[in-house]
């Protein structure tokens, strides 16, 4: 059990990234009446936005 959760905090940053982060810039973006490049979805979007920072900051270990 132990392991299973130092597993799952290893990869929180990235969980964080995709799973709060993502959506929160998709209805930013709708609310704003932004549209995102290349045709692309909002939450399209939102999900690499929000993947790369998470990924970014689990190689980091920082947010910033």
């Amino acid at each position: 059990m132990e392991a299973g959760v130092k597993r799952l905090f290893a990869v929180m940053p990235l969980l964080f990234g995709i799973g709060f982060i993502a959506p929160l810039l998709a209805q930013i973006m709708a609310a704003w009446s932004i549209d995102p490049p290349l045709g692309v979805s909002r939450i399209a979007a939102g999900l690499a936005i929000g993947g790369a920072w998470g990924l970014i900051a689990n190689i980091r270990g920082r947010w910033l």
